[in-house]
């Protein structure tokens, strides 16, 4: 923080444990309160009421040193890429996609913020009048990201601010913060200015909470779960803070009948499917955990699907030929054990994994068969709850108004999709779902220059697209009378 790498105030530290194996990859500074108060005073100092270094930067240089972290990523992508997937459990290959993906954020958020123009014009309806509006950086921004993509999500939230002038306090996932602190190192790299930038390693009770609830801080984003997105909300709200939250998602996947009455069509469904369960283990906030299949379709898609699911490679992530790597911790994988015995007492049929495998090399590690659970519906706990684990239930329906029924029902509102050959179809589907990203055949994607946010629980605000740059500013409008008289309201 403040330009200087610092051990945690008590001196505490926490081992980062590898998923595949269990053993120690790292050892980082534990932070408590004390260190998120110096960091959050820095960033303070930092922002210096928007004329500190930083804020006062012009903005082509803000985003020509942006440009320089994606440079710097581009360089490092196989460094980081292997970081990531040790620390977080992906496959190799996510992780170097995770790598080009933060790359092309700090790319989309430089080119945002150089093209723009000096402000919007207003007419005020009169020629001595000049009016505009102008954007300023809201100011110490708190950036609590999550163990699941922990160097995506942190260029979520850097990016933007840092774009917009910000000084920032960054708190990566206890579980997962290497590739977080060597994002920071390249920031530094790059040239960023000492306090822009702070880093705090550390548990979300105390730090986050205290990042939260802090009267310096301006804005905090938090993405997680929901229970802790409700404890930074009460805890900004004395303070009146800027909030914004991911919160993940139950997404609905659905399936029409007429976009498998070829061959290929079929492959492509069940393929999809598979993608949208499975990739990082389940352990994404947009997972189509939910297949909503049309029911003269759900026997041999299931089958199919189950079929494919038990060829799934399990591994260690580094290790060539693996497509899908383990848990991130013990405790996500009881989790995910809990949610499937659960499931099977209220009467789900189990079509495929549902156990922890048991090939040689893996018994020490977190991981778990991709799970494929079938005559599923809206009563269990497991379709109406995030498991964040490879785990895919099935749901059936018999008309298009039902689907969207089933899709629609849920606290969440994140992502979804639809699979028809019917474009009519497809768009009346689209447009009904109360989801904040909708796929039309396909499952996934995502762009910088997108918005990426949620409907209901899933959360307030967005990340990414202009409407992400947003979040981290305040609009001021200035209006200038060019020949000032008196007004004579009041006679005298």
């Amino acid at each position: 923080m403040a330009g200087e790498w610092r051990t945690a105030a008590s001196g505490a530290t926490r081992e980062v444990l590898d998923p595949a194996d269990a053993t120690v990859l790292a050892v980082v500074a534990e932070g408590g309160a004390e260190d998120a108060d110096a960091a959050i005073a820095a960033a303070h100092e930092a922002f210096g009421n928007g004329r500190g270094p930083w804020p006062a930067t012009p903005v082509a240089e803000r985003a020509a040193l942006l440009r320089r972290v994606a440079d710097l990523l581009r360089r490092d992508r196989e460094e980081l890429g292997l970081l990531e997937s040790r620390d977080a459990g992906k496959t190799l290959e996510e992780g170097r996609v995770d790598v080009d993906c933060v790359a092309d954020a700090f790319r989309y958020f430089a080119d945002l913020v150089a093209g723009e123009s000096g402000g919007r014009v207003v007419d005020a309806g009169s020629p001595d009048v000049h009016s505009v509006v102008v954007h300023e950086p809201v100011g110490v921004c708190a950036l609590i990201t999550p163990w699941n993509y922990p160097l995506l999500q942190a260029s979520w939230k850097i990016a933007p601010a840092l774009a917009a002038g910000n000084t920032v306090v960054v708190k990566p996932s206890e579980i997962t913060p290497l590739t977080t602190i060597a994002l920071v190192r390249l920031l530094v790299e790059a040239g960023l200015p000492d306090g822009a930038a702070n880093l705090v390693t550390g548990p979300g009770d105390p730090v986050g909470a205290r990042m939260a609830e802090h009267p310096l801080v301006d804005l905090v984003s938090f993405t997680g779960g929901l229970a802790s997105g409700t404890r930074v909300m009460r805890a900004a709200a004395d303070t009146v803070k800027k909030v914004a939250l991911e919160l993940g998602g139950k997404n609905p996947n659905v399936v029409f009948a007429d976009a498998c009455t070829t061959a290929e069509g079929f492959d492509t469904a069940v393929d999809q499917a598979l993608n949208a369960a499975f990739v990082h283990s389940g352990q994404v906030c947009s997972a189509g955990s939910r297949l909503i299949v049309e029911e003269s379709l759900r026997e041999r898609f299931v089958a199919e699907l189950a079929r494919r699911a038990d060829r799934i490679r399990i591994g260690r992530g580094t290790d060539p030929g693996v497509e899908c790597g383990p848990l991130v911790s013990a405790a996500q994988l009881a989790r995910t054990e809990d949610f499937v015995a659960s499931a099977l007492a209220e009467g789900a049929v189990l079509r495929a994994g549902g156990e922890r495998p048991d090939e040689p090399g893996l018994a020490d590690g977190w991981f778990y068969r991709p799970t494929v659970l079938d005559r599923c519906h809206r009563g269990m706990r497991i379709v109406r709850e995030e498991v964040f684990g490879p785990v895919l239930t099935v749901e059936t329906f018999r008309t298009e108004d039902e689907a969207v029924a089933l899709a629609n029902d849920t606290e969440y509102g994140l992502a979804g999709a639809v699979w028809t050959a019917d474009a009519g179809r497809a768009r009346r589907v689209a447009g009904r779902l109360r989801h904040g990203t909708v796929w039309i055949n396909d499952f996934h994607p995502y762009l910088p220059q997108a918005e990426w946010g949620g409907f209901g629980k899933s959360g307030i605000g967005r990340e990414l697209g202009p409407a992400g740059l947003a979040e981290y500013r305040e609009s001021k409008h200035v209006y200038q009378n060019l020949a000032p008289r008196p007004v004579r309201w009041f006679k005298g």
